[in-house]
Order: structure tokens, then C-alpha cells, then sequence
């Protein structure tokens, strides 16, 4: 390879690496190696028009570093990449530009690709995926069709975030205060048809799975109160004047009943309509049009006051017969639970500011044991802990404790209730209103048309019907959903010139008549135009295709595995190779996605697990989070404040390996850092300065280092301390602290005259996981075999850390008064005879007798002395 450069010329150098990477395949797995595996992977990135960003570098440089390290330890190592390309951010700029979105998509995944490679990461390209090419997205809809299979998907009415401008539905965490993220535009809440995973069949599995997991400690209790698992009892209220219906709460408190003096349902509640009394009708109208304006978060959490309206309708308590008054109040939410409660005022601090702000009752049913006088911050009535029950009829001077038991027993007797568990997990909506997204594999027929389909047992599509129908009205009329089977997928979007939303709630495909409105062929699934004349053989029925699409969640809940066998056109991935490689070794992504892509992550890859696909219950043993790389100001970096960071831009002027090595210098992985420009001057300096250690002016190898050279002791200690250290570090991910020990080793190397190749090339090496184009630079003018990633990793020696001296404090009658160096084995004689002379002790000793002297060899000589 020719050198070109006599300076540290990082433009020329990194290219050429890159390049002899690339054409050498030096990254490539290998499937079935005897090598021991590790999988290394970071969550994948969306490609937008934007390109990376600096967070991006901070969250693939950490795992290519031990990915680069592993290697050289003799691990077959497996870093993919791939693009989780579906969503809104592309269709908007499609329907902005008239650009297709397949169209912008490849666009932005070619210049994200460039940025990677220019950035030195040692991925194995040959492992690609992209979530919209069809031969990945088949496998996408064919878990679905196994969801839909085993009555894990339905479709229900359920309040989503509706966004007009969008055009579509949100999720939670794409809305910001009322506002959708994605261009600021209002939203509101709106019942809509959507299709719905069934994570909460997995809820009591997912919260048993973390015991089993590497992951931080604060991932895992949010996961858990998400989950949120609680015991008690469902309790069914007699509705006054309503005979037919009844209102159903859940609470883990059923000692505190008799104290329930209202009841508060959801703005959403479906009883809302039914329970508004005529007086009260525009007063509930008003109130539920404002909530529906509000996030989850406004309405709990954030809420400085409490709202409600009465609707003028009345509860039957189960246990006293008495009339509750029914209330409409956001702070309950129709997502959890029932979507309705009994307030009790008296041990509940919102029922106590709610009943305090609208004058109701409060009555005390639990008394606050001695003990527990004064721990409430509001004052009395309010106690919210357990205690004796009191004003409770029959069940007075009770535990809390037992008095839960008794009255759920007595519920479930009379009919009135029962011990349950409750989750504050809810299921997974699982639509979006957009075309650029997975088609759902299935159709829509009529009910006359779905009995006779269900007779077909030889059907390719009956095989994949479900127990359970999944049926949606509208109309009047019933609609049953009907799956496109395996042979007929993918099922890919149709092309249109438009990508404007419906404008009726569906998606931009229900614009599309020809794809949407279908002759379907019971027996093979197989579709063609409604427009034209039903075929003349087989079973084929009129149908609808789903005109909703599926979320970006979809695509990234299972791209882990498909990884390690992306070509495979027969399975999601193949049985030896999903035993061989497995679950990632490590995964590295930002903790902002701890409840909702590592949440659905894990239930898809359970539900795997239990039709035979993969052989690990749990996606990702070990979880690392990274921190946010912060503006120089400390704030979020963006483009408008001026404190965004390019990272192109940052390589044009420094080089890769500079931007990697400051990244991780910065602080902790888990740390958010702020940018510092002066920061990375420095890291470059050093690179400068390591350079200039070993290439003269000439470009040649200095001649102070040389095969022949014996290292000066104290470099040669330097060196061990920081093969040990590196080693160490990058294994518990310390990267900033290993970076210090290899500027701590350039510094020695700086002061020493003459130096063996042998401890230079040690060096490099260690620098190579973090600088890895200087290294691979220099390695080769030393007379290294490229690559240096496939040396071995060298092994500190202990021998050579143990010091020759050692520091031997001085004390008097158990005061420090001084130290001095001694050889390692020195005598206690020489010992102390130095001390005595030393100038700091002998003044404690004058005019005294030397009584005793305590010697602890290598550390502490005391003399006792009167």
C-alpha cells in the first residue's frame, strides 16, 4: 500500500482504510464459526433527510469499540446494520415534495451509509436490512398473520390521538403538549377503528423476564411501573334508574368501600351519553370536548387542578345501598383500569382534592393508627395507609388486611365483585392512518361470506382464521377480518402519485379504489380488481383490504433477528442460525425507548418463542443506555438555537478518529455530555502528538524505535499499567478513563530516547478499537500485517507493576510525621534508622525514650516513644 503522508494526514488516511475494509471484508461474521460468538448491536437508525447527527456517532462508536475489541480476543464477531425506515417524518416530505417515499427513502439511506463508513465503524454491510424492502417486511406481516392466528390481534374502537393537519393517528410519545411532534400541529382525541396487539396477555411474563435481564436498574423499574401490577377487586355498581347496566371499578382497597361517596368515570367512558341527564348535557359536552385536548400526562401527573362536571346520575353502592353521585373528571383515564372508579376522599389524595374543590362528602372508614398521628401532608380527614376499619357496618374494628379479604369474599358471593389482577399495561395499538407503512395481510368480507370460509377446512386461508372472529361493525352491517395467507405475501403498498390522508379517518390507501376493493379467493387468498368480473373458478367473495397500515414499532420489534439471516426467503430466520448467534450480547440505544420499542421488542420475541420461531424467551440479555451529547450551552442541541453539531463537518476538519476518540472522552457512556469545541482540539492534539512520537519528518519510523531497543523500565511499567487498564475499561465500558491511560502512555513515550518496536506496536493496538485509521496507519509503516483488528489482544504483565520502592510512612506514638521511598524489601533496621534522622520525626523523638517500634513491612513504621 503506498504512504503518501509524512504528516498526520487523517483526509488521505481514513479513506484508504475504509477502503481496504471494504474490499477486504474485514468485518464480515462468519456463520458457525469455532470461535467463540459476540453479537454487538445499536438500535438502528431512522433515515432521515437530516442525516446522522452527533448523537448517532456517540451511540455506534461505543459498541464498535468493543466490537474492534472483542475481535481481537478471538471472538467471531457480528455487528450489523440496518434502517428503520416506515413513518410519518418521510411521508410528509413525500406529500411537501411529490417524491415517492420509496424514493426518499433510498435516498437517505445512500448518504447515511456514506456517513457510517466515513465514521470507521467496523459493520458487517453484508447483514443489511431495511424494514420497507418486501423481502423484509413479508416476515413483518407474517408474525402478524401468527398474532392474528392466535387471537393476539383484534381491532376495537379505542380514543387515539387524531391529528388533522397529519392526517393520522399519533402514539402517546409523539405528542407534546397537546401538540403532534412532528410539525407542532393540534391534536385531539378521537375514537377510531383501529387494530390492537394483546401485549397484556404477556404482561405477568414480561415483569417475570426481568429478573433474567443485564439491564439498568432504572430501565427495569420503569418497565415494571408501566406493566403496573396490582391485586385487588373488581367491584360492580348498580346504576340508579339504569336496571340494564351496571359500572364496574377496579381497586386494590375494597376495605375503604363504605367510604366511596362518589364516583368519577372518564371523559371517554362509553357510559358518559347513557348517564348525562338532559339539565346536564351541555355542561358534559363542553368538559369532554376540553379533555379531549389533553395529554395523559396534563391530565394526571401535570394537572394543577382538579376538573370535573356531575352527570346528574347515581351509583348504588354494593355494601351500604347507598346513592353515589356519578362524575365526569379527566384525571381518570378510560386506559386504565375500568376507566372509572370509586372515590373515596378520606383515604385518597386526588379523591381529596377533587371532593375538597366540589363540596362532597368526605367519611372516614379507616382509622389511622396511633403510630401513624401527623404523617399526612394534607391534614385530616386524609389518610391514605391501612388501619382499622371503622364506619363500615359489619366490618368495623377490622384490620385493613383482613377487611379486604372479607368484603371481596362477600362481593363474589353476592355477584357484586371478585379478586383480580390488574395491569396498568394496556394493549398496543397497532394502526396508523398513513401509506407509507406495512400493509395489514388481511381482508375484509361480510358475515355470510366468513361462515362459509370457516367450513373450508382445506383453506389455506381458514387455516389461519382465528378462534375468535375479529369482527368490527359499521353501518349496521358486521364486517369479519379475514387473513391474506403466507403464500400470498408481502403484500406491498399499492403506487399512487398521491399521499394525501383520507380525510375521513383512514389512510391515504383508502383513496385508492382499485387496490382497496378486491375479488378474494377464499381458498389461496390469492386477489384481483373488483373493478373487473368475478373469475369463473374457486371460491371468491367481494372484499375490502385494510386500509390502515402498520407502526414503525412493527418493523423494529423483531430486525435483531432477522440480522442473522436477512436472505432467507423461507423463514424468518433458520433454527441453526438463530441457535448459533442468538439473542444480541449487547445492545446500546437511548433509554427514551425503555416503555415503548424494548417493551413491544420483548413481547414480539416472547410470542416467537412460543410458536418454536427463535429459542431465547428474551431479545437482549444486556441493555447499555447512552447519554445525550448536549449544546455547548448544556441544552438539547438543535439547529434553530445554532448549538447543533454536524458530524461531516467535524470529520472534514479533524478526522473520524478524532470525533471517536472525543465522543467517548467526553464523560460516562450513560452521562449526558455537553459539547465542548476545545474539547476535541485536544483530542486531536494528541493524535498529532502520538504521530509525531513515531513518524519523523521524513515520514519514515523514527530511528529511536527500533527491533534491537530494551525499553527503559519505567516506560515498560507505563505500558503494562496500560494494557491492563485499557483491557479493563473497555470490558466494564470505562472508554473516557481508557482514552486517559493512552494519553498518559504517549506522555512517557514523549520523555524516553530510545524505544523497542514491540511496545510501540502494543500501543497501537490498544489504540486501535478507538482511533482505528492512525492505527492501522501506523501498524503497517511499523511492518504490521494489516488489519491490526486481527492481532491479538495483548496481556499485561503483573510482574512487571509490582514498584522496586515503595512509600513507607512514618509514625510517632501513632501520628504521621513523615514518609520516605525504601526498596520494596527493605529491613526494619534501615527502616528506622531513617526515620530517626528524618527531619520532620526526630523532633517528636528528642528527650524521649524509644519504648517500642511497630513495623508493618511495605507500609508503616510507628515508634512508640515516653
Amino acid at each position: 500500500m503506498t504512504k503518501v503522508s509524512k504528516d498526520y494526514n487523517f483526509s488521505e488516511i481514513e479513506p484508504r482504510w475504509q477502503s481496504f475494509w471494504e474490499k477486504n471484508r474485514t468485518f464480515q461474521a462468519e456463520d458457525f464459526s469455532d470461535k467463540p460468538k459476540y453479537y454487538l448491536l445499536a438500535m438502528f437508525p431512522y433515515p432521515s433527510g437530516n442525516g446522522l447527527h452527533i448523537g448517532h456517532t456517540e451511540n455506534y462508536t461505543a459498541p464498535d469499540i468493543l466490537a474492534r475489541y472483542k475481535r481481537a480476543r478471538g471472538f467471531n464477531i457480528f455487528q450489523p446494520m440496518g434502517w428503520d425506515a416506515f413513518g410519518l417524518p418521510t411521508e410528509q416530505t413525500a406529500i411537501e415534495s411529490g417524491i415517492h417515499p420509496r424514493d426518499i427513502t433510498s435516498r437517505n439511506i445512500d448518504r447515511f451509509r456514506v456517513q457510517f463508513k466515513r465514521h470507521g465503524f467496523a459493520i458487517d454491510w453484508n447483514r443489511e436490512v431495511n424494514t420497507t424492502d418486501p423481502g423484509y417486511f413479508k416476515w413483518t406481516q407474517w408474525i402478524f398473520l401468527q398474532l392474528f392466528k392466535h387471537g393476539l390481534a383484534y381491532v376495537d374502537e379505542k380514543p387515539v390521538w387524531w391529528c388533522e393537519a397529519l392526517g393520522t393517528v399519533l402514539a402517546n410519545e409523539e405528542v407534546i403538549d397537546g401538540l403532534s411532534e412532528r410539525g407542532n400541529h393540534p391534536v385531539v382525541r378521537r375514537n377510531l377503528r383501529q387494530w390492537v396487539l394483546r401485549i397484556t396477555a404477556y404482561a405477568e411474563r414480561l415483569l417475570e423476564g426481568h429478573k433474567n435481564l443485564d439491564w439498568p436498574a432504572s430501565t427495569i423499574r420503569h418497565q415494571a411501573s408501566w406493566i403496573g401490577r396490582s391485586e385487588g377487586a373488581e367491584i360492580v355498581f348498580a346504576l340508579d334508574g339504569h336496571p340494564d347496566q351496571t359500572l364496574t371499578v377496579f381497586t386494590t382497597r375494597p376495605d375503604t368501600l363504605f367510604g366511596a361517596t362518589y364516583m368519577v368515570i372518564a371523559p371517554e367512558h362509553p357510559l358518559v351519553g347513557p348517564l348525562t341527564i338532559p339539565a346536564q348535557h351541555k355542561a358534559v359536552s363542553e368538559y369532554v370536548e376540553a379533555s379531549s385536548r389533553k395529554s395523559d400526562l396534563d391530565r394526571t401527573d401535570l394537572a394543577k387542578e382538579k376538573s370535573g362536571v356531575f352527570t346528574g346520575s347515581y351509583a348504588i353502592n354494593p355494601v351500604s345501598d347507598e346513592k353515589v353521585p356519578i362524575w365526569i373528571a379527566d384525571y381518570v383515564l378510560m386506559s386504565y383500569g375500568t376507566g372509572a372508579i370509586m372515590a373515596v376522599p378520606a383515604h385518597d389524595e386526588r379523591d381529596h382534592e377533587f371532593a375538597t374543590e366540589f363540596g362532597l362528602p368526605i367519611t372516614t372508614v379507616i382509622e389511622r393508627p396511633p403510630e401513624k398521628s401527623g404523617d399526612s401532608e394534607i391534614g385530616e380527614p386524609l389518610y391514605t395507609g391501612t388501619g382499622t376499619m371503622v364506619n363500615s357496618g359489619a366490618y368495623d374494628g377490622l384490620p385493613s388486611a383482613i377487611g379486604i379479604q372479607r368484603i371481596t369474599d362477600a362481593l363474589e358471593a353476592a355477584g357484586k365483585g371478585r379478586a383480580t389482577v390488574n395491569y396498568k399495561l394496556r394493549d398496543w395499538l397497532f394502526s396508523r392512518q398513513r401509506y407509507w407503512g406495512e400493509p395489514f395481510p388481511v381482508v375484509w368480507v361480510n358475515e355470510d361470506d366468513y361462515k362459509e370460509l370457516s367450513a373450508q377446512e382445506a383453506s389455506e386461508v381458514a387455516a389461519f382464521l382465528p378462534t375468535e372472529p375479529v369482527v368490527f361493525e359499521e353501518g349496521g352491517k358486521r364486517f369479519y377480518s379475514v387473513p391474506v395467507p403466507p403464500s400470498q405475501i408481502p403484500l406491498c403498498l399499492p403506487e399512487t402519485e398521491s399521499y394525501q390522508p383520507s380525510g375521513t379517518g383512514e389512510s391515504p390507501l383508502a383513496n385508492i379504489e382499485e387496490w382497496v376493493e378486491i375479488w378474494f379467493n377464499t381458498d389461496t387468498g390469492e386477489a384481483v380488481p373488483a373493478a373487473g368480473a368475478k373469475p369463473d373458478t374457486g371460491h371468491w367473495v367481494r372484499a375490502r383490504r385494510e386500509t390502515n397500515t402498520m407502526p414503525q414499532w412493527a418493523g423494529s420489534s423483531w430486525y435483531h433477528i432477522r440480522y442473522c439471516d436477512p436472505v432467507n426467503t423461507a423463514a424468518v430466520i433458520d433454527p441453526p442460525l438463530d441457535r448459533y448467534w442468538g439473542s444480541p450480547d449487547i445492545y446500546v440505544g437511548g433509554p427514551e425507548h425503555t416503555v415503548t420499542h424494548l417493551l413491544y421488542a420483548r413481547f414480539w420475541h416472547h410470542f416467537l418463542h412460543d410458536i418454536g420461531v427463535v429459542a431465547d424467551p428474551e431479545p437482549y440479555q444486556r441493555l447499555v443506555h447512552q447519554g445525550m451529547i448536549l449544546g455547548e450551552d448544556g441544552e438539547k442541541m438543535s439547529k434553530r438555537s445554532g448549538s447543533y453539531v454536524d458530524p461531516d463537518a467535524v470529520i472534514d476538519r479533524y478526522g473520524a478518529d478524532s470525533l471517536r476518540l472525543y465522543i467517548m472522552f467526553m464523560g460516562p457512556l450513560s452521562d449526558d455530555k455537553p459539547w465542548n469545541s476545545s474539547g476535541i482540539e485536544g483530542v486531536h492534539r494528541f493524535l498529532r502528538k502520538a504521530w509525531r512520537g513515531i513518524i519523523d519528518r521524513e515520514g519514515k519510523v523514527s530511528s529511536r524505535i527500533s527491533e534491537g531497543n530494551e525499553d527503559p523500565s519505567e516506560l515498560n511499567r507505563v505500558l503494562h499499567e496500560t494494557i491492563k487498564k485499557v483491557t479493563e475499561d473497555i470490558e466494564n465500558l470505562r472508554f473516557n478513563t481508557a482514552i486517559s491511560q493512552l494519553m498518559i502512555f504517549v506522555n512517557q513515550l514523549q520523555k524516553t530516547d530510545t524505544v523497542s518496536t514491540g511496545t510501540v506496536r502494543v500501543f497501537l493496538q490498544l489504540l486501535a478499537p478507538f482511533a482505528p485509521h492512525i492505527a492501522e496507519e501506523l501498524w503497517e509503516r511499523m511492518g504490521g500485517i494489516p488489519s491490526i483488528s486481527e492481532r491479538a489482544w495483548p496481556e499485561f504483565d503483573a510482574s512487571v507493576l509490582v514498584s522496586d520502592e515503595v512509600k513507607i510512612v512514618f509514625q510517632v506514638n501513632g501520628k504521621y510525621r513523615g514518609d520516605a521511598m525504601f526498596a520494596a524489601d527493605a529491613s526494619q533496621s534501615e527502616v528506622a534508622t531513617t526515620a530517626q534522622a528524618h527531619t520532620r520525626v526526630r523532633p517528636h523523638l528528642e528527650g524521649k525514650t524509644i519504648r517500642k517500634v511497630i513495623f508493618v513491612p511495605g507500609k508503616i513504621l510507628n515508634i512508640v516513644a515516653k
